[in-house]
């Protein structure tokens, strides 16, 4: 490779960061011959260290002065606490997705489908960027797009920046995880990847399963999951359900539950999951320094996974069991993704086009049985079957200008991103045996369509959300002089929101007059032909009834919106070469608002709380570095941050999480929460990878928001309210050392080395709550906060300790590795309880193993090899006195297994 290209490569590092220190002595041109010698400096640095740059895409570039002094570690370099997971980083973990691998960073806890919490703070604290730009959610209960949706074919480099710097947005509280993809390849290539895997509680297991459509398991549906015509015309019709004549509520019913949808099925041995995917890339020299590149992957996956969980609820004490629901779930998820990068390099200008495409479905299958003991309903027995189907999809355009002009650095960012996410025919049917003497079916479980609260609810739900996101940005960094440095910045968001849910229950009239039904009680007469588990209903059955409709979703559509404008400036200053002073401030103005959408209904719909949240902030944030001897580095860093309350927390709509095996509904009356951070850091590098670095941060937070329990009309879901206030503090231990295996003697240990990467964090957090405080509800706007939150309890999604260690041995010249991990996070509260204990969820100590290795069989091929939590730590999630225990979400996890192939081109 060229000189030039390999300066253009390393320029499209330097022009990405934008949190660089500015090192003097900069390399001058020489006076002779008038050409710069700063890709000799650059060989200087490559020679010091022996690992490849990661390629890193942020907002805000301006260049780095790059010396001999100074190595291209940008976790070093950086003015600002970063982690970087490289290429090889990401590989080691043996990750197929970008959440997995991230999950062995420093202070960071992987949580449910992919959400990454930094430093126990949960994911509305954490904020994820794609080449420096913003991604909606397709998922209306997550923050950001869960990431475990990102293979980690795609990725070039993972950084999570956990000090905040005013290039990025206000909402910063945990840390920023920026995600670069691929650009200009070095060399051309064409990979293939196929994989299979599987694990002891599900692979060639009995499952449950349902028909869907004939592409399910690649995450498409064939039509068979459209809105039914009768439904549709109803839509259409702004009609509400109640005011529809009968003959149309039963031609709507009798479209509702289609067989191929709603009929489980028994798979008597579930097969083994796969994965595949081709990866290509080329770069074409246009001219001298100038070159072109083109990056394409496509992939595909799907997994199985059983779960049997175990749900219960009791009395404040925990001493008495209410109610206990056993259900399994046989989950099949399918990931599709496609990724089409065009990359320019003309001498140390990029630009960058990247498009990207991810499709992710779930299609779920789950039976349950249970109890519930609650007045009212003493002794009722519950047997209730659910088929869904969630399929969330992003579209996403982006371009990225970085150009360089001697010491002006000009960024342009821009792009269009889109998400939607179905969930049609969300179908539950329920069955209650009512155990009443003298009831000839009281020893029966029977399917009522009575819709009394004491008797199970037969269920079908659609959702639709649609959110679409317009952003861009332009940033201009000049170098003042070599050792002073100014950026300033601006950058643009529009992000709309509309979600659409729409639930429907049959309803049954008893039909005295009927002969055939004289002799039956009222509740026997208004059961569906005295249906049982594993009967068949569907439309056709339930239109030889008098069969009517309701609509349990008040408020059945959502229109949302936030727009950010933001303007900010950084300096960067080097008094010595051995300090470095960062300061900036970011003056963000944001309107956020959720409305119900009145024209759904020809008539007004009346109810729901508006939200109008309309704020300004100068955000500002300074950090210091200082090198007092060599090889040690010293860093404090203090900032005013923001986190907005999100969209799903302010919609008043409920929606089912099926991770978690909950509902949850937002809260129209939350506010913004406002940070004060601070940390102080110590870094002592050993050499080449080798360094232990110790910090200390400390987090105060005013109006955080938290997950609460709430119960209305005999159901169950999580809410979200404001505590007064709270704060965090915690200390971070992260080490990484290499010893060569060399003087073991023998060809096998020549090119050897041992590598440890360890980490641990220790955080405390505390909520304060003072008697006059209040938390407004939407049922109680002036209700008081100590009725929802105790004095002294820690925040939701905070583990108290977070340790990631892996040991491994691999070659230095070739693909080959062997490496243990262990991950372990204690207990964390997920969500608030009232005056019960809080719900706590145990991650506790997971061990996997991942190998590879290199075979060449005429072509360069990579064999994987894993095995992931090999002592099958279960999944804990529960209520805990000290005395008594109730489970609400505890399943078996099992091991899993997965053997993978690779081959370049």
């Amino acid at each position: 490779m060229s000189t030039g290209k390999r300066l253009a490569g390393l320029l499209l590092l330097t022009t990405s960061l934008t949190f660089p220190t500015v090192i003097h002595a900069q390399s001058t041109a020489d006076p002779s011959t008038g050409e710069d010698d700063l890709a000799e400096d650059v060989q200087g640095v490559e020679e010091q260290d022996d690992f490849d740059q990661p390629e890193i895409s942020v907002p805000g570039g301006s260049g780095i002065i790059v010396t001999g002094r100074r190595n291209r570690n940008p976790e070093r370099s950086s003015s600002q606490v970063l982690n970087v997971l490289t290429e090889d980083d990401i590989a080691r973990t043996g990750e197929s997705d970008i959440a997995g691998a991230l999950g062995r960073v420093t202070g960071l806890s992987l949580v449910g489908d992919g959400r990454v919490f930094v430093r126990g703070l949960g994911d509305r604290y954490s904020l994820a960027l794609l080449n420096g730009l913003p991604l909606p959610s397709p998922e209306p209960l997550s923050r950001v797009v869960p990431l475990d949706i990102f293979p980690t074919s795609v990725i070039a480099s993972s950084l999570v920046q956990k000090t905040y710097s005013a290039n990025y947005p206000g909402e910063f509280g945990g840390g920023v995880i920026n995600l670069t993809t691929k650009a200009v390849p070095v060399d051309d290539f064409l990979s293939v990847k196929f994989s299979a895997s599987g694990d002891s509680e599900t692979t060639f297991e009995n499952g449950l399963t349902y028909f869907g459509s004939e592409l399910d398991s690649f995450g498409f549906d064939n039509g068979n999951r459209d809105i039914p015509s009768n439904l549709q015309a109803f839509f259409n019709s702004g009609e509400r359900i109640g005011t529809v004549p009968v003959a149309v509520a039963e031609g709507i019913a009798g479209q509702l539950f289609p067989l191929n949808l709603v009929t489980l099925q028994r798979d008597n041995s579930q097969r083994p999951n796969f994965s595949g995917s081709i990866t290509g890339g080329a770069s074409f020299e246009l001219g001298e320094e100038t070159y072109l590149g083109v990056i394409a992957t496509a992939s595909v996956k799907n997994g199985l996974r059983n779960r049997s969980v175990l749900s219960q609820q009791g009395s404040n004490d925990l001493t008495q069991v209410f109610q206990q629901e056993e259900t399994f779930i046989t989950d099949e998820t399918s990931l599709v993704n496609a990724l089409f990068s065009v990359g320019l390099d003309v001498g140390p200008h990029t630009v960058r086009w990247t498009n990207l495409y991810i499709r992710d479905t779930l299609k779920t299958a789950r039976l349950s049985e249970g109890f519930d003991v609650f007045p009212g309903a003493t002794g009722f027995d519950f047997q209730n079957q659910q088929t869904a189907w969630f399929e969330r999809q992003l579209i996403d355009s982006q371009i990225v200008a970085e150009l360089e002009f001697d010491r002006l650095s000009v960024d342009l960012r821009g792009g269009y991103a889109r998400t939607d996410r179905e969930a049609p025919f969300n179908t539950t049917f329920s069955y209650t045996r009512t155990n009443l003497p003298g009831n000839q079916f009281g020893d029966l479980f029977v399917a009522y369509f009575n819709q009394l609260s004491d008797a199970g609810i037969t269920t079908v739900s659609f959702d639709d959300l649609q959110e679409e996101l317009y952003y861009g940005g332009v940033d201009i960094g000049y170098e003042i002089t070599d050792t002073f440095e100014a950026t300033v910045g601006y950058a643009y968001t529009d992000t709309d929101r509309y979600s659409v849910s729409r639930e429907f229950r049959p309803f049954i009239s008893p039909d005295t007059s009927n002969p055939d039904l004289a002799s039956l009680d009222e509740n026997a007469a208004v059961a569906l032909g005295l249906r049982r588990p594993g009967d068949i209903i569907n439309g056709a059955t339930l239109a030889g009834f008098n069969v009517t409709l309701t609509e349990a979703t008040p408020f059945p559509a959502f229109d949302a919106a936030l727009e950010v404008q933001a303007g900010y400036g950084i300096l960067r200053w080097l008094p010595t070469d051995t300090l470095t002073i960062e300061a900036g401030v970011r003056y963000e103005d944001a309107t956020q608002t959720v409305s119900l959408d009145q024209t759904i209904f020809n008539t007004p719909v009346a109810g729901a709380t508006p939200t109008n949240i309309a704020n300004d902030y100068f955000l500002p944030g300074a950090t210091v570095t200082w090198e007092p001897i060599e090889d040690l580095q010293l860093r404090a860093a203090a900032s005013r941050t923001i986190a907005r309350p999100q969209f799903r927390e302010l919609i008043e709509q409920r929606f089912f999480d099926p991770e978690s095996n909950r509902l949850f509904q937002g809260n129209p009356l939350l506010q913004d929460s406002k940070l004060i951070n601070a940390e102080v850091r110590a870094e002592y590098y050993l050499g080449g990878r080798d360094r232990i670095s110790l910090a200390g941060f400390y987090k105060e937070i005013d109006n955080p928001i938290e997950n609460t329990f709430n119960v209305a009309s005999g159901q169950i879901f999580t809410s979200f309210a404001n505590a007064p206030s709270a704060e965090l503090y915690g200390a971070e231990l992260d080490v990484v050392y290499g010893i060569d295996l060399y003087d073991l003697g023998g060809s096998f240990f020549e090119t050897k080395q041992l590598l440890f990467l360890a980490n641990y964090t220790y955080t405390q957090s505390s909520i304060s709550v003072g008697a006059g405080d209040i938390a407004p509800t939407p049922a109680n706007p002036n209700q008081l906060a100590s009725l929802i939150f105790d004095d002294g309890d820690p925040l939701v999604g905070q583990s108290d300790h977070i340790a990631n260690l892996s040991v491994g041995i691999e070659d230095t010249e070739k693909v080959q590795q062997f490496t243990i991990l262990f991950n372990y996070a204690s207990e964390r509260v997920t969500q608030r309880s009232g005056i019960q204990p809080d719900f706590v969820e145990d991650p506790g100590l997971t061990v996997d193993i991942v190998a590879r290795t290199e075979l060449k069989l005429g072509v360069p091929m990579e064999l994987s090899f894993e095995v992931r939590n090999i002592f099958g730590r279960d999944n804990f999630e529960f209520q805990d006195n000290g005395v008594n225990r109730l489970e609400f979400n505890t399943y078996q996890v099992g091991t899993s297994f997965s053997f993978g192939v690779s081959a370049d081109f």
